[in-house]
C-alpha cells in the first residue's frame, strides 16, 4: 500500500477525516479476511484418505480426501486437487498446449507417476489452467470442505528446469486468491524450499509427506509454527518424526497408494 501524500495534511478537515477512515477500513481488510478462513486444529489425529474414503478412525478430527469425494461429518474437511499435473490417463481432458513439452515437442511427465505436468510458463497459460483448477475448489466449497490441498507445488524441481519456482508461486497465488474467495484455507503441499514465501503466496498451512524422513519438519515449523500436518510412508520416517515432532504435529503413517481401509496393502499408524 502506497504511503500517503504529505500535502493531504493541508486540505480540509473532512477530506482528512475521509482519507482516515478510508485508510483504517483498509487495514483492518487482511485481518477480516483471515477470521474468515478456519485453519485445521494443529497436532490432532489427522486421517490422509486421497485414494478412497472411508469411515475415519477413532480420534481423528482432520481428514484429507480428494475433490470427487464427499467431506466426513463432523470433522475439518481437507479437499486434495492434482492442480499442476494432469491425472494419469488424463492428458486428453486439457488444451494441448497447456502440457509442458519438451524441444521435440513431446509431452513431459512426472516419471513416478506417470502424470503429464502443465505449463504455467506464461502468465496466460496459468491463469487458464487456474480456471480450471478454480472450479476444483469451487466445488469443494459447494460440498463443505474447509480446506484446499493444492499437490504437485514442487513440480517444478522435476520439469527438467523447463519450470521455475517464480512460474510455480505465481501459480499458486492464483489459487490461494480463488480458495480465499471461497472461504477456504490453502495448504502448501511439500516443497520446504518455498515455505519461507508462504505469507506472501497466500498459503495458510503445510502438508509435508515424509518430513521426518527427510529431515525436513523444522523446515516447515519455521514457517508456519504448528500449522503443519505430517504423512509418513515408512516405520522408519514416521518414528522419526514422532520423536521430534509428536508432542506439536499432527502425524500419520500411511502405505504410499493411500489405499481405504479394508483394502489389500492398507497402512494407518500414528505416534
Amino acid at each position: 500500500m502506497s504511503h500517503l501524500n504529505t500535502t493531504s495534511r493541508k486540505i480540509t478537515g473532512v477530506a482528512v477525516g475521509v482519507t482516515a477512515l478510508a485508510g483504517a477500513l483498509l487495514a483492518q481488510a487482511p485481518s477480516v479476511q483471515a477470521a474468515a478462513v478456519a485453519l485445521p486444529p494443529a497436532h490432532t489425529g489427522f486421517d490422509y484418505q486421497i485414494g478412497g474414503a472411508y469411515t475415519p478412525p477413532a480420534g481423528v478430527k482432520v481428514v484429507t480426501r480428494d475433490h470427487t469425494a464427499s467431506p466426513a461429518a463432523g470433522l475439518y474437511n481437507i479437499c486434495y486437487v492434482n492442480a499442476f499435473q494432469a491425472q494419469p490417463g488424463a492428458e486428453g481432458e486439457w488444451a494441448s498446449d497447456l502440457l509442458l513439452r519438451d524441444s521435440a515437442g513431446n509431452v513431459v511427465y512426472d516419471e513416478d507417476w506417470g502424470e503429464a505436468f502443465l505449463d504455467i510458463g506464461t502468465a496466460d497459460k496459468r491463469r487458464r489452467i487456474a480456471d480450471r483448477i478454480g472450479a476444483q475448489i469451487d466445488g469443494c466449497r459447494d460440498k463443505g470442505f474447509q480446506a484446499v490441498e493444492p499437490d504437485n507445488y514442487d513440480s517444478y524441481t522435476r520439469s527438467g528446469n523447463r519450470l521455475t519456482a517464480n512460474n510455480a508461486q505465481a501459480f499458486i497465488k492464483l489459487l490461494s486468491t480463488r480458495a480465499h474467495a471461497d472461504g477456504l484455507a490453502i495448504a502448501q503441499k511439500n516443497t520446504p524450499e518455498l515455505a519461507g514465501n508462504h505469507t506472501a503466496n497466500g498459503l495458510d498451512f503445510a502438508v509435508a509427506e515424509e518430513c521426518g524422513q527427510y529431515d525436513e519438519c523444522g523446515d516447515y515449523t519455521s514457517a508456519f509454527g504448528n500449522n503443519v500436518i505430517v504423512i509418513e510412508y515408512t516405520d522408519a520416517g514416521r518414528s522419526k518424526a514422532c520423536r521430534g515432532w509428536g508432542g506439536t504435529l499432527s502425524i500419520v503413517q500411511r502405505n504410499l497408494d493411500v489405499s481405504p481401509a479394508g483394502s489389500s496393502g492398507y497402512v494407518r499408524k500414528t505416534c
